[in-house]
C-alpha cells in the first residue's frame, strides 16, 4: 500500500427517495451520460424499485416506482434483489433481478424488453432461488449471477427485443469467496479461478487489469486479471463491505460498509516493474447508518452518492 494522498469531498444537498433502502449488497445505481453528465439514480426496497431521473436543466430530479413483475404485466410480490444499467455501446438497458426472474428495461424503465423466469420449481422449498449479481460484458452481453453458481449470459441486440444467449468477459464471484475470472469471446474461457479463504465476498471491480475483491471481514484485496495473483490487500473496514465502485478514468475505487464509513482509494500500476498500489485518499463517516450502496457520479470520481439500509434519502458528496 503506498501512501496516502489527500483529497477532500463535501457534503452536498441529498435526494430524498419514495421509500427507504433495502440492505442488500450495492443497492445504488448510477447512470451517467456521455460527458460525465449524472442522468438518472435508483435504489431497491422490497418489490419496488425507486427510480429518480435528473431534470433537464440539472436542478432536479423527478420521482417514480418501478415495480417488480413476473414477466407480462402482472405484477409480482416477488422481492428484487439488485438493480443496475448495464451501457452497451448500442444501447443502455436497466436490469433488475429478483427471487423469480431477471427483467430487461428501456433505460428509462418505461418499456420491459426481456424477461428470464428463474426454474424455481427445480428446487427445494427450504433453498432460497434468486439472481444477483449484474454486469455488461464484451460490448455486447449483459450478465447476470443465480444463488445456483450458475452466471447467465444474454446476447443483447442494438434494438428491440430479441435478446439470446451468449458469451462474454467478467470476473465473478460467489458468498463462498471464489473469484473466477473470465475472457472475451464467444464462449467462457476461465482465465483463472482466485480460492476462497474462508470469508464472502460481496463486491468485486475490474480495472486496468486489476481486480478489486471486497469481503465480509473488511478487506479489499487486489489480485492480477491475467493470473490472479494477490498484489496487495487492505483492511479498509471494520465491518462487511457492501459496495465497491471503480471511476474508470482515474482508478479511483470507492468502497462502502456497514461500518458507516465510505473510502475514496486511488489504484495505479508502475508501466515499468507492473508493481500494482493502493492508496488512501478519502473518509466519510455517514453517521448510524448501514452503508449499503456506493457510486461515483462521473468518470473521474469527483462526486459519489452513497445509499444506507432503511435511509430514505440519497447522500451526495463532491470535490471541495
Amino acid at each position: 500500500m503506498a501512501a496516502a494522498t489527500t483529497e477532500r469531498y463535501r457534503k452536498e444537498q441529498s435526494i430524498p427517495l419514495r421509500s427507504s433502502s433495502a440492505a442488500l449488497y450495492n443497492n445504488l445505481s448510477v447512470l451517467r451520460l456521455p460527458g460525465g453528465r449524472l442522468a438518472a439514480l435508483s435504489a431497491v426496497h422490497g418489490p419496488s424499485l425507486s427510480l429518480l431521473s435528473a431534470a433537464a436543466d440539472g436542478l432536479g430530479f423527478s420521482h417514480r416506482q418501478l415495480q417488480a413483475k413476473e414477466g407480462g404485466m402482472a405484477v409480482s410480490t416477488s422481492l428484487l434483489t439488485q438493480a443496475a444499467w448495464c451501457v452497451l455501446p448500442a444501447r443502455v438497458l436497466l436490469v433488475l433481478t429478483s427471487q423469480r426472474g431477471i427483467q430487461m428495461y428501456e433505460s428509462d424503465g418505461s418499456i420491459m424488453v426481456y424477461w428470464h423466469a428463474l426454474d424455481v420449481a427445480e428446487h427445494s422449498p427450504a433453498r432460497a432461488v434468486f439472481a444477483r449479481g449484474i454486469a455488461a460484458a464484451g460490448g455486447r452481453f449483459v450478465c447476470v449471477g443465480t444463488s445456483s453458481g450458475l452466471v447467465l449470459v444474454f446476447d443483447i441486440p442494438p434494438k428491440g427485443t430479441n435478446v439470446t444467449d451468449g458469451a462474454g468477459d467478467l470476473v465473478s464471484a460467489d458468498d463462498a469467496g471464489t473469484l473466477c475470472i473470465w475472457s472475451t469471446g464467444e464462449e467462457f474461457t476461465l482465465l483463472s479461478k482466485i480460492p476462497a479463504f474462508g470469508c464472502s465476498c460481496s463486491s468485486v471491480k475490474l480495472w486496468n487489469g486489476i481486480v478489486a475483491a471486497g469481503y465480509g471481514n473488511g478487506q479489499i484485496r487486489l489480485y492480477e486479471a491475467a493470473t490472479g495473483l494477490l498484489r496487495a490487500e487492505v483492511n479498509a473496514h471494520a465491518r462487511w463491505i457492501y459496495a465497491l465502485d471503480v471511476a474508470p478514468q482515474t482508478g479511483k475505487l470507492l468502497s462502502g460498509a456497514e461500518d458507516s464509513f465510505v473510502h475514496v482509494w486511488k489504484l495505479s500500476r508502475n508501466p515499468d516493474t507492473g508493481e500494482v498500489a493502493i492508496e488512501h485518499c478519502h473518509a466519510e463517516c455517514v453517521t448510524d447508518t448501514q452503508v449499503c450502496g456506493a457510486r461515483f457520479c462521473d468518470p473521474e470520481g469527483n462526486s459519489f452518492a452513497v445509499t444506507g439500509y432503511d435511509l430514505s434519502e440519497i447522500f451526495r458528496y463532491g470535490r471541495a
